[in-house]
């Protein structure tokens, strides 16, 4: 256990040093964006006094890692700053879309992750047979598609033909959660498109690897059902990389959601940056970076603690 203790401890360090290190490349990639904000902002009738003055109240006149340090340690105390384009608390602002882009994710979760379970132990368990093939030629089709592309077809599909589901998901912080799950249905499928492709092939190769194991050879000789000795025997084995997987597929979740939120005009933060990035609105595009970034950051982290509280061989050492 202190082994683990140790590795585990190594792991959340690298990850703080990861997320410093990206810190630094957000701030240092926006502030080398060609152009003047403080041009921007104003307009170019304004004087230079006025743009002077302007550089000089966001603290622009100042070296660059001043302004670094001073953006980090506001974040550090949990304060983001203030909007360039309407004067909000930056915190204030994201939370409601941060918990737009969070419920999306969670639903596309609850439908990714147990479809994607079945389907890995449905081919596993007839594997070679044509529903094995049929599987397998859906995972790659979900693979190939980007994401807009799989937006489009089911707006298509659902919402102009069959008319079943509305093809813009607008929510507000009063909406029911009955039209809220209403609104998310497309942008949720798409996304579970996209990432079940991943864990269901992960699922049938980590079953298929393990059913040649004697204790599996051991358990159909008692007469178990092989549906029985997939769930029981086969599939709990291989849970370690399938749930590595499915952990990294919720990071593309959280993370990758920028593309679906811009074309169901659904209000997260993937829409946020988006906007912020049309006004050159700094602050708010240096926040949802690095939300994103940190969220990115602590589910590769915690798959890969997973990966590494999940192995015998450290559990269990000799």
């Amino acid at each position: 256990m202190n082994s683990i203790a140790k590795i585990v401890g190594q792991r959340v360090a690298f990850g703080a040093l990861t997320l410093w290190i990206v810190s630094l490349m957000i701030f240092a990639g926006i502030q080398f964006l060609p152009g003047d904000i403080a041009t921007e902002m104003l307009g170019q009738s304004a004087t230079p006094e006025t743009v002077a003055a302007f550089r000089k109240g966001l603290g622009l006149d100042l070296p660059l890692y001043l302004r670094y340090l001073d953006w980090l340690g506001g974040i550090l105390q949990g304060h983001f700053g203030t909007a360039l384009s309407n004067g909000r608390d930056i915190g204030e602002l994201i939370a409601p879309r941060l918990f737009n882009t969070v419920f999306l994710a969670v639903s596309a979760a609850l439908i990714s992750v147990p479809l994607a379970l079945l389907g890995g132990i449905v081919a596993a368990l007839y594997r070679n047979t044509f529903i094995d093939r049929a599987i397998n030629v859906v995972i790659l089709a979900s693979i190939s598609f980007p994401e807009f592309f799989v937006a489009y077809i089911l707006i298509l599909l659902l919402a102009v033909h069959a008319g079943i589901l509305p093809s813009l998901s607008d929510v507000d912080p009063s909406t029911s959660l009955w039209m809220r799950l209403n609104a998310v249905a497309l942008p949720a499928l798409t996304l579970a498109v996209v990432v079940l492709a991943h864990m269901m092939r992960m699922t049938r190769t980590s079953i298929v690897n393990l059913l040649g194991n004697q204790y599996i050879e051991t358990a159909r000789l008692k007469g178990m059902s092989e549906w029985r000795v997939m769930v029981r025997h086969a599939f709990p084995n291989a849970l370690a990389p399938i749930a590595n997987v499915i952990v990294l597929n919720l990071a593309y979740l959280i993370t990758g959601v920028v593309v679906v939120e811009v074309v169901f005009v659904y209000p997260g933060l993937g829409q946020l940056i988006v906007d912020s990035v049309q006004k050159r609105d700094i602050p708010v595009v240096q926040a949802c970076s690095l939300i994103f970034a940190a969220t990115y950051v602590l589910l590769n982290l915690t798959a890969d603690i997973l990966s590494i509280v999940m192995n015998p061989r450290l559990m269990h050492p000799k």
